[in-house]
């Protein structure tokens, strides 16, 4: 029984030694290619100040379909369907400093990119 709390409390050690401050910030666009030059933008800025990064993590796309009547009254079985995509990526920063929190405020991304920032 001694051992097992033992087991517990090492784990418990070691998960407090990993829970660094972290800078997540989720990526959201609808197009994948200006999408992943943000993100490789975001990158290279963080390398620029000697942090550690972990992603970019691809997230599933979020796909929403819509569907309209071609006629709004004739020609009830003709219809068309659109869908809007939106790709997102997941970046970790693990032990932010202020430069890098001020360089990625400053940091100007295409139109069209959505950012969220957290610290964790």
């Amino acid at each position: 029984m001694a051992e097992a709390i033992k087991k517990t409390v090492k784990k418990k050690a070691v998960k407090a030694e990993t829970s660094a401050p972290r800078l997540r910030i989720r990526v959201r666009a609808y197009e994948n290619k200006i999408l992943d030059a943000s993100v490789k933008q975001i990158i290279d800025t963080a390398l620029r100040y000697d942090v550690e990064v972990l992603g970019p993590v691809p997230l599933p796309t979020e796909i929403k379909k819509y569907t309209v009547n071609r006629s709004s009254f004739v020609y009830k079985n003709a219809r068309e369907q659109f869908e809007m995509r939106v790709h997102k990526r997941l970046i970790d920063i693990l032990n932010p400093n202020p430069k890098i929190i001020e360089a990625l405020t400053n940091m100007s991304l295409p139109s069209g990119v959505n950012i969220d920032v957290k610290m964790i």
